[in-house]
This record gives structure tokens, C-alpha cells and sequence, in this order.
């Protein structure tokens, strides 16, 4: 019987001392996975400026006439009055995208007794270019008066006639860009362990941000900024 007491504390003794081992080893564990768990998280920032390849500009004029036949005949001799104009410019033909006329009939929708109209049909015809010569295009956007100067009436101030710039060399700088967020977010993440008395070590997790392309101002859109953010998180030891 005593014997059978004996052994049942012994047993305890040993799970006791069994899971006071363990706990302790745990802990010590959890201690060593919080100091590896010390890190810091910096950003880099890459921004730098390209000129655009590729310009798309319409060309909107209107016209306007109570003899349908004459309103196209106007179109289409304002419309050999802007190829001449491009071609002065050395912009290419191939380049140029004549667009059909949309043609309204004031008439035939509702604007009041044919009295009050002025004109009964009128028209807004699109010419477009589009081109990689991005100073030839700059060049004829600034003297576009000579064409007003001729009885051509133009739609300037809309969206629709507004010259876009396009950056399509994206993929190509990219690599570059990349490397150059990564390593300033390295620098920011080395003076941080300077500061902090402590030493830099591996990447934990990494991400790019999107690439942002937008015009450097209202004044130059055919210049663009390309942008990109990496964030970066270190380990940090001592």
C-alpha cells in the first residue's frame, strides 16, 4: 500500500517537474521568436520625368447651313483646309483620321418654330491625330489661329478637343525605378538601426505600390512624371 503511495508521488514529482521543464522551455522559445519579431518598416519613394511618345489630338470645328448640300460642301472644304495646314507641319498623312460629320437637324427635334431658327442644320466634324512627332503636333496646336484666320470655327474648350499625351515606355523603366525606391527604403532602414544602436538584417516582407504616370503641370502635359513606392520591413538585432 505504502509502496503504491510512493510510486504515485514519485510519478507526480516527475510530471511536475516534466512540465515546469517544458513551460520553461517555452518561454524561452516565445522570448527568443519576440526578439527576432523586433523590425522596422520604410518606404522609398522613386519619382522621375519622361517626355511622352505618342499625342492624340482632335481637331473640332463646326459649321452650319440651311441647305444640307452646302453644309457638307463646307465640311469638306474645311476639312482640305486642315490636311493642307498638317502637311505645312510635316505631320504625316498616315497620321490623320478623318471622322464622319454628325449632322443635327434643328427642325426635326423640338426647338421651337422653325421661325426662331437660324440655321437649320448644323454639324460638328472631327479630325484626329495621331502621332509620335510630339513637337511637330505642339508646333501646329500653337498656330491653329491660322486656320481661324481662314473662316474655320473650332471647338476648343471642350474635353473631346484637348491634345492627350501618352507615356507607353512604362515596362522599360521600370526595373530601374524599382531599384532605386528599394534602395533609398534601405537607407532609411540603415539609419534607423544606426540611430537605434542596432543592426540591420533580412527582408521579412516586401511590397511595390502602384506606378502613378501624370503630367508634370497644366502647362507641359506632354512631359510626364512617373512614380512608384516600395515598402520594405527589415529585422532588426542588436
Amino acid at each position: 500500500m505504502e509502496k503504491s503511495k510512493f510510486s504515485a508521488i514519485i510519478l507526480g514529482l516527475a510530471i511536475f517537474c516534466g512540465l515546469a521543464a517544458l513551460g520553461f522551455l517555452l518561454g524561452n522559445a516565445a522570448l527568443e521568436v519576440k526578439s527576432m519579431e523586433r523590425t522596422v518598416r520604410v518606404k522609398g519613394l522613386s519619382v522621375r520625368e519622361y517626355p511622352a511618345d505618342i499625342v492624340i489630338w482632335p481637331i473640332r470645328f463646326v459649321a452650319a447651313d440651311n441647305n444640307l448640300q452646302n453644309l457638307y460642301a463646307t465640311i469638306e472644304q474645311n476639312t482640305e483646309k486642315i490636311k493642307n495646314f498638317l502637311k505645312k507641319y510635316k505631320i504625316k498623312e498616315s497620321d490623320v483620321t478623318v471622322n464622319p460629320p454628325a449632322v443635327t437637324d434643328k427642325s426635326a427635334q423640338g426647338y421651337g418654330g422653325s421661325d426662331r431658327i437660324k440655321f437649320r442644320y448644323s454639324a460638328i466634324q472631327t479630325v484626329t491625330i495621331y502621332s509620335r512627332e510630339i513637337k511637330l503636333v505642339n508646333l501646329a496646336i500653337s498656330s491653329l489661329g491660322e486656320l481661324g484666320k481662314q473662316g474655320i470655327v473650332f471647338i476648343r474648350d471642350d474635353y473631346e478637343s484637348r491634345p492627350e499625351y501618352i507615356f507607353t515606355r512604362l515596362n522599360e523603366v521600370k526595373p530601374e525605378m524599382i531599384e532605386e525606391a528599394t534602395r533609398k527604403a534601405r537607407d532609411v532602414a540603415l539609419k534607423f538601426a544606426a540611430d537605434s544602436k542596432s543592426r540591420l538584417g533580412k527582408i521579412k516582407r516586401a511590397s511595390q505600390g502602384q506606378f502613378e504616370i501624370y503630367s508634370r503641370d497644366k502647362s507641359t502635359p506632354y512631359i510626364k512624371r512617373v512614380r512608384v513606392v516600395s515598402t520594405v520591413e527589415y529585422y532588426l538585432s542588436d
